[in-house]
C-alpha cells in the first residue's frame, strides 16, 4: 500500500466525518457524500465513486467508517458486490453515471436475473429473449432463484438476443427496471419457511438500449464479471460480519461448545478439525482479495465458494449435534419475506442455518460447476466433451 495514497484517503475520510457524522446523518446523505469523495469503491475511476487506487485500501476506509458509526444495509449486497463491478467494468460512462451513485446510497436496490428453469448450471443455455425494437428491447421469459427480487428496484439481466449463433455468443446483458410493466415477482418458499428466493416472469418488458451493459452479443463475458464477484463474495461469508451483527458457522460452534457441560474428547477433536478448515478458508479469502488487482477476481473465487459450501454444512451439522434433541425443536417455520440474503445470521441461529446451508452448494454456481472451473481453468485439466459448443442455440436439443 503506497503511503501517499493512504494519507490521501485518510484526509478524505477526515473531511467526510467532519461534515457528516454517520451517527446523526441520514444514511442516503452520508453514503452520497462518501461516494462523491471517491470513498465508495476506491478502485473505481474518479467521478464514479472511486479514486483509481488499489482495492485493498477500501478495507481501510470501511474499517474507519465502521468505527465512526457508519453502517451498510444488507439489502445493498447485490448492488455493491455484483452489479457495481459489472457496471464499472462494462457499462458506458453515461450508464455508470446514472447507476452507480443511487446503487451505493441505497436509493436503488438490485437483484440478479440469470438462472432459468431450463438453464441453471448451464447459464449459456438460457431461453429468455430480448428482441430489438428501435431504441428499445422487448424481453420475454422466466427467471428463477432470484434472491431478494421482491425488494429490488433494478436488476442484472442476461437475455438471448441472437438464437442463430452458438449459445455463448448470442447473449446480451441489460439493466432492467423491476417496476416496469410486465415484470411479475412470485415467492419461492424455502425449507426454512422464508422466501428470500423468487421466480420472475417477464412479459413484453421494454428496456431502453441505453440500459444495455456491454456490447450486443457480449453478455457471456459481462456475466463472468458478475459471477466471479458473486462466488468470491459468497466464499467470503465464512468469517462473520465485520459489523458484529452476524457470526460465522465456526463462531456459532465455538459458542455452543463453550456452553457444553460434557466436553468429550471425540467432539473436541471434531471441533478442532472444523476450526482449522474454517481458518484455512478465511486465509484463502484474504489471499483472493489481495490478488484482485482491478476489483474483479479470477477463478480462484471458485476455490473459496466450493470450500464454503462443504465447511459450512459440516460446521452447522456439528452445531446441531451439540444441541442434541433441542436442535430439532424451537424453530419457527412460518412463511416470511426476509429483507436480507441469508448467508449469515446472528448468534443462536444454528437451527435455521443448518437448513439454510443446504443452499450453499447450489447458489452462485453449483459445487459441480465449481469443480469443473477448478479443474479446467486452474489445474489445466481437459474440459468435458461439449457437443453443442459450435451449434447455433436454436438447433441445440432442449428438454
Amino acid at each position: 500500500m503506497v503511503d501517499t495514497d493512504l494519507e490521501r484517503v485518510d484526509a478524505l475520510i477526515d473531511e467526510l466525518l467532519a461534515s457528516h457524522d454517520p451517527r446523526t446523518t441520514e444514511l442516503v446523505e452520508f453514503r452520497g457524500a462518501q461516494y462523491d469523495l471517491g470513498l465508495a469503491w476506491v478502485q473505481f475511476p474518479d467521478g464514479f465513486g472511486g479514486l483509481g487506487l488499489e482495492p485493498r485500501i477500501q478495507r481501510h476506509i470501511d474499517k474507519r467508517l465502521r468505527e465512526a458509526g457508519a453502517s451498510t444495509p444488507g439489502t445493498l449486497f447485490f448492488g455493491l458486490s455484483l452489479a457495481a463491478p459489472t457496471v464499472a467494468t462494462h457499462g458506458s460512462p453515461e450508464l455508470r453515471k446514472r447507476a452507480l451513485r443511487p446503487m451505493f446510497t441505497g436509493e436503488e436496490t438490485w437483484c440478479q436475473l440469470f438462472s432459468e428453469p431450463g438453464a441453471g448450471s448451464d447459464l449459456a443455455g438460457l431461453a429468455t429473449r430480448a428482441v430489438r425494437d428501435g431504441d428499445e428491447w422487448v424481453v420475454n421469459g422466466q427467471k428463477v432463484w432470484n434472491t431478494l427480487a421482491h425488494l429490488a428496484d433494478r436488476v442484472m439481466l442476461v437475455a438471448r438476443t441472437d438464437p442463430d449463433v452458438p449459445k455463448h455468443k448470442g447473449l446480451t446483458y441489460f439493466m432492467v427496471d423491476m417496476h416496469a410493466a410486465g415484470v411479475e415477482v412470485r415467492p419461492l418458499r424455502q425449507i426454512t419457511g422464508e422466501a428470500e428466493f423468487n421466480e420472475v416472469y417477464l412479459t413484453d418488458v421494454r428496456v431502453a438500449d441505453t440500459d444495455r451493459i456491454g456490447d450486443v452479443g457480449d453478455g457471456w463475458r459481462v456475466s463472468m464479471t458478475t459471477l466471479m464477484n458473486e462466488r468470491t463474495t459468497i466464499g467470503g461469508a465464512s468469517g462473520g460480519s465485520s459489523s458484529g451483527r452476524y457470526v460465522s458457522a465456526i463462531q456459532e460452534a465455538m459458542h455452543l461448545w463453550n456452553e457444553q457441560a460434557d466436553q468429550d474428547a471425540v467432539r473436541r477433536d471434531r471441533l478442532t478439525q472444523l476450526w482449522i478448515e474454517n481458518e484455512v478458508l478465511r486465509y484463502v479469502n484474504m489471499r483472493a482479495a489481495q490478488n484482485a488487482r482491478a476489483g474483479n477476481p479470477g477463478p480462484e473465487g471458485s476455490v473459496a465458494k466450493l470450500a464454503l459450501a462443504n465447511v459450512n454444512k459440516a460446521t452447522y451439522e456439528f452445531c446441531i449435534d451439540l444441541l442434541g434433541v433441542e436442535g430439532t425443536v424451537g424453530f419457527d417455520y412460518a412463511f416470511k419475506r426476509p429483507s436480507e440474503a441469508g448467508l449469515e445470521a446472528p448468534l443462536g441461529s444454528s437451527r435455521k442455518m443448518f437448513l439454510r446451508a443446504r443452499a450453499n452448494s447450489i447458489e452462485g454456481g453449483t459445487s459441480e460447476i465449481m469443480r469443473n472451473i477448478l479443474g479446467e481453468r486452474i489445474l489445466g485439466l481437459p474440459g468435458e466433451p461439449r457437443t453443442d459448443r459450435d451449434l447455433p442455440w436454436s438447433q441445440v436439443p432442449r428438454s
